[in-house]
């Protein structure tokens, strides 16, 4: 019989805790304790934030809508006003609505074009976006007597440093724009961040996007195209690659690979 005895498990927590507190095992198990209550912490509060996120995050996007169709005012109740625009999910290949297939409150387009299923890759990319969402949420608002006063459609591309989102309002022929606005974007401060200066976006209103042939002619540039004034928004000084960027997202959303479907049966009077 071996006269080894078992240790006994209460003499090696009694060495532990006699150790100095600058030993190799005490300074060891402490950090990791610490970062074990830390991490399960951190991780509670994500979870237990995560709602509120969500709201904020849905309240952001509703006060975008409404701002870029020219409705919102400081102090208005956000959900309320919002309650009078009509979400729609379109089919950018038809530019028909596909609300019995999705539910345009839970629909989330962005998501979408990374799902193979719901987007398609993109060969032709002016945008910068790599695939391209088949389906998206678009907003109508109509006035007191039923008809159609603005579409707001998203839209999405790449600057100089980030893919900038935002949307369109467009008046209810489907041509001529009444806003634009960016609500997401890592642009450099004080240049291309200045999509979001007033006096830039005020630039866009009552700015068409096709001339009288169809031809969509919308152009942000440093110079004045050919096609007019009335298609021309003034570039971003010192920020011509975020300008290029905006110049070539508007094109592409507005073009038969985005919303010219729509646009079309728009300007014909379908909706």
């Amino acid at each position: 019989m071996s006269d080894t005895q078992p240790q006994d498990p209460k003499g090696a927590i009694a060495r532990f805790l006699a150790a100095s507190p600058d030993s190799v095992g005490k300074t060891i198990f402490i950090a990791v304790a610490v970062c074990l209550v830390a991490s399960m912490i951190v991780s509670a509060a994500a979870v237990s934030l995560r709602p509120v996120q969500e709201a904020n995050k849905l309240k952001d996007k509703q006060v975008n809508v409404l701002q870029v169709a020219g409705v919102y005012e400081p102090g208005i109740d956000v959900t309320e006003a919002f309650a009078a625009f009509e979400p729609h999910v379109l089919d950018l290949a038809t530019g028909e609505f596909v609300d019995d297939q999705f539910d345009p409150a839970t629909f989330d387009d962005l998501a979408a074009a990374s799902d193979p299923d719901l987007s398609v890759a993109l060969d032709s990319d002016p945008a910068g976006i790599g695939r391209k969402a088949k389906y998206r949420v678009i907003y109508l608002l109509r006035d007191e007597t039923g008809g159609l006063n603005k579409v707001i459609l998203p839209l999405h591309g790449y600057g100089l440093w980030s893919t900038l989102y935002g949307f369109i309002a467009l008046e209810s022929n489907g041509n001529d724009i009444f806003g634009l606005q960016f609500y997401q974007h890592g642009e450099t401060p004080g240049l291309g961040a200045e999509v979001d200066n007033p006096r830039w976006k005020a630039l866009w209103n009552g700015k068409k996007l096709r001339d009288d042939a169809g031809d969509l002619q919308i152009t942000v540039a440093k110079a004045q195209p050919a096609a007019g004034p009335d298609f021309y928004v003034d570039a971003l000084a010192g920020a011509t690659l975020t300008s290029v960027g905006v110049d070539n997202l508007v094109k592409f959303w507005m073009g038969d690979a985005g919303y010219g479907p729509f646009l079309a049966k728009l300007q014909a009077g379908e909706f």
